[in-house]
Formats: structure tokens, sequence, C-alpha cells
């Protein structure tokens, strides 16, 4: 066990619409009941998570952003048979779930799951329709107060689509925030940037929490909570990333989705539903206050 010499890391996992505006409720409800998470030294965002990182690292309060999902209604929620969030419609929900499970539950090991869904991804109509390319980059930088990477260390992971390599965005990578985002919430298609193609971040690892190793304390809030597709031979489910960050000497809390949030989150073919943001925010809002007495020692 080496010496850990960096402080404070926050990890927010994926989970659709529905797991970012519980994510934002979650550290909203934090913020006000005293404990401010937002200041944490490094974050970690995957796919609906990188958005959220964007957000709490803008100039917007969490209280604004909790705000702002409470005032949005929309206009028309997406259903099982509809598109994500951004109303780009490339595969029905339930064919996504059911084709990408079969290529996870055939492949041999992680490398040849990426690979797999990588050239899935690139078969499919979204990554070689540039309109779709560009409604989803236009989605993505309306979600953010901001659209520059911030100061402090942010850590956005993706998969190439072409090889199946994991990659890991930062403000040094000369890839615009925007497009790092998209990149790492692209889970029905292919997203270009430049010449390269890439694919959900989730498909790295499912939190991608083994990049946080070397920080002394590590707070992770996973939306959909320990829930896995992959083997669990492979070592990237959360609880195998959280035992390998506590060996190596880190302090690891998590905060996992408790029953009232679970029902708002209607995690499984609803989390892309526009219409299940503002009760999952409201739930993660109450437990963040909750929650933030006994956190406040463990952050601080």
């Amino acid at each position: 066990m080496g010496i850990l010499s960096k402080e404070r890391a926050l990890v927010l996992g994926g989970g659709g619409a529905s797991g970012n505006a519980w994510l934002i409720g979650v550290i909203a409800g934090l913020f006000d009941a005293g404990l401010d998470i937002t200041d944490a030294d490094l974050i970690i965002g995957t796919s609906a998570g990188s958005t959220a990182a964007a957000q709490i690292t803008s100039v917007s309060k969490p209280t604004e952003l909790f705000t702002k999902i409470l005032s949005y209604t929309p206009v028309s929620p997406t259903s099982a048979e509809g598109s994500n969030s951004s109303g780009v419609s490339y595969r029905p929900a339930i064919n996504h779930m059911e084709t990408t499970s079969a290529l996870i539950s055939t492949a041999r090991d992680a490398a040849e799951m990426r690979r797999k869904m990588g050239a899935w991804a690139l078969a499919t109509d979204g990554a070689s329709d540039n309109s779709v390319q560009a409604r989803w980059r236009a989605t993505v930088a309306a979600r953010l107060p901001g659209q520059h990477w911030p100061q402090r260390s942010m850590l956005i992971p993706a998969v190439n689509a072409h090889t199946g390599e994991p990659v890991v965005f930062d403000r040094n990578s000369g890839v615009d925030l925007v497009d790092a985002i998209a990149a790492s919430c692209a889970g029905g298609f292919a997203y270009s940037i430049g010449d390269k193609q890439y694919i959900d971040g989730g498909y790295r690892a499912d939190l991608n929490a083994d990049l946080a190793a070397g920080y002394k304390r590590v707070l992770i809030i996973p939306p959909l909570g320990d829930k896995t597709r992959k083997p669990l031979s492979w070592k990237l489910h959360l609880a195998a990333q959280v035992d390998e960050l506590r060996t190596g000497g880190s302090k690891v809390e998590v905060i996992f989705p408790d029953s009232n949030s679970q029902s708002a989150l209607a995690v499984g073919m609803r989390v892309m539903d526009l219409s299940t943001r503002r009760p999952s925010a409201e739930a993660g809002y109450s437990q963040g206050k909750v929650l933030a007495k006994e956190l406040i020692k463990f952050w601080r």
C-alpha cells in the first residue's frame, strides 16, 4: 500500500436522464444541508455522470441546477419505443438492451466486449448520419451551463469504437468538453470526434472508480446502484472497484439510491424518459439532505 498524496475524489455514475437528475438532486441536498462536494479535487463522470460533472463544476450552484430540473416540463416524454433524451431516435430502447446484453454475454472478456459494442455502434444509422451527430452534440451542449473544461481535474471516460480501447478525456486531451460528454453518453451509436468515433464510457467500466486510485477519500454516487450487466469475473462492477480502492488505502463511501430514489429513477426502459427527471431529482434531494450529517466528517 503506497502513500496517498491526493485528497478527495468524486465519482458520478451513469443512468440516463433520470440518473442525471438524481445525481443533481443528491448533490443539491447535500449542499443545502451544509456539505459541498463540488469542491472535490478530482471528479470522474461516466455517461450521464459526465453531464452532471460538467454541470456542478460550472458557475451554477447545485441548488440552481436542482431548481432548473424542477421547473422544466417535458413537451413529449419518451416511451419504451422512443428515443434517448435528446430526441435523437436511433434504436427502440428494448431492442438496444437486448442487443447489447447479447453482445456482452457472447464476449470472452472485457476487451472483446468493447470491440463488439464498437462494431455494433458503428453499424447503426446514427454513426454515419451527420444530422444525428449534430443534433446529439447540440442536445448535450444545451444541458451545460458552460462549455469549457474546469480548471480542476475532471475525467470523462469513453471507448474507441474502432479499436475497443478505453480512453479518458480531460482538459489536456485537445477535445472540447461538449464532445467528450457526447462521446461518454453515446449508448446507441458511435459519436464522432474528428476522424475517430466513440461509445459510452460505461463500457470501460461501470463507474470507472479505478481512476480515483491514489486519493485518500473517494465518494461514489451510482444512480444504478450495484447493478451490472457484465460478468463479475471481469471486475468492472462497483464492488470490485471499491475493493480495489480500499486495498490501495483509499477510504470509500457510496451513496446508493434508497427505496424512494429507486422508485423515482424508474431503472429499466424508462431511464431516458424526461418525465422521470423531476421525481428523481426530488428523491435525490431528500436523500442528500438526510445523508449530509454523516458524510461531513468523511469529506472534510
